[in-house]
């Protein structure tokens, strides 16, 4: 379990539809995390990129990446936030996986990739909702 406390969460996706549902399923679960939402990886990396010191409330303990995205997808995100995102900030931050590609190489390849913690498939449920919390996060739930 990561010793970070769960304070904002950062929805990377290009489904307006899954956002929305995904802000207003999180909203319900009374977490006490903020939720943003960007539409691609090019968006996401400039959002992290904009801390340079944790903590910082606003900078996302929790992001789910999408894979399949315009301009920049989740693997070229995960690229230059290797390269560009300084390891006191990733040291922060919980990336897990969401997404409809059924390809064993994309869950594969995203369990050999260090910064992805979980490979989830969409749609997020309650009962895997929570289960990721419990495994990343201390005390989110209480």
């Amino acid at each position: 379990m990561n010793s970070i406390n769960l304070k904002s969460i950062l929805l990377v996706d290009d489904d307006e539809i899954s956002n929305l549902f995904n802000q207003i399923f999180i909203s319900k679960l009374i977490l006490a995390a903020d939720v943003d939402v960007v539409l691609n990886g090019k968006e996401a990396l400039e959002f992290v990129t904009s801390f340079t010191e944790p903590p910082n409330n606003l900078l996302p303990c929790l992001l789910l990446l999408d894979i399949k995205m315009p301009i920049m997808n989740g693997w070229q995100f995960l690229d230059a936030y290797n390269a560009q995102v300084p390891q006191n900030i990733k040291d922060n931050i919980v990336i897990v996986m969401l997404t409809t590609s059924e390809d064993e190489g994309d869950s594969i390849k995203a369990m050999n990739n260090p910064n992805i913690k979980q490979f989830i498939q969409k749609p997020l449920s309650e009962e895997i909702f929570l289960k990721l919390i419990e495994t990343h996060f201390e005390n989110a739930l209480s």
